[in-house]
């Protein structure tokens, strides 16, 4: 399905019944990720997974920029009249769901951030010179918006006022120090640093990660 939010299209495919919850991919991703996720949510939330802009079937934009993608979350929501949904995202997703959060609670129930960083630095040393490296070889906008963004401050996570699952995998590419501030900054929230997985393991092509948010989803 496809939906014209001011000027932006954007692709979501909508499943189940029951409370709702949004789905947000990361970086040169689409929604079809959590296809398996989505399926298992599916039998008790009404599960919302969209493209972000510029990726799968979603329209174009002309630059990248997470506050653009946090405000296509805010039009989708009020554009479908979705009563306080759950947010869940993932690495890029999980950026843009934080700052959903920041701008607008009032319009959510709780937020699930999965490997998330408030700043580019908030990558381990390798894993961003890599980063580098895939954007000079490719020039891809997307990339670039990794390296320049996001700027999130500590006194901005201090505006969210709904609850927060923060998590990241044990071996992921987000600094562990970046997730546990992140969770220490957010006044209603837990952590899980999930052993032994990865930056994406425990979210693309598995319902893992439902294990443990199932029942912070009420």
């Amino acid at each position: 399905m496809y939906i014209q939010l001011n000027s932006q299209i954007i692709c979501y495919e909508k499943t189940g019944e029951g409370s709702p919850v949004i789905l947000i991919h990361g970086n040169k991703e689409d929604h079809h990720i959590f296809d398996v996720l989505a399926g298992t949510m599916s039998r008790e939330h009404t599960v919302y997974a969209m493209d972000s802009r510029g990726h799968g079937e979603s329209a174009t934009p002309k630059e990248y920029h997470y506050n653009d993608m946090a405000d296509d979350v805010i039009n989708l929501i009020e554009g479908l009249d979705i009563t306080r949904p759950y947010l869940v995202g993932f690495s890029d997703g999980g950026i843009v769901s934080l700052l959903v959060a920041i701008k607008a609670s009032s319009l959510l129930r709780g937020i699930v951030c999965c490997g998330a960083n408030l700043t580019p630095e908030g990558f381990n040393h390798k894993d961003l010179r890599e980063i580098k490296k895939e954007y000079k070889r490719t020039g891809d906008p997307r990339t670039l918006m990794m390296l320049e963004e996001p700027h999130i401050s500590l006194s901005d996570l201090g505006r969210i006022s709904v609850p927060a699952f923060i998590c990241a995998g044990e071996k992921d590419c987000i600094r562990e120090k970046e997730t546990r501030l992140i969770a220490q900054s957010i006044p209603n929230s837990i952590i899980n640093i999930l052993s032994g997985e990865t930056h994406s393991s425990y979210i693309v092509d598995t319902d893992i990660l439902y294990t443990h948010i199932r029942g912070f989803l009420v």
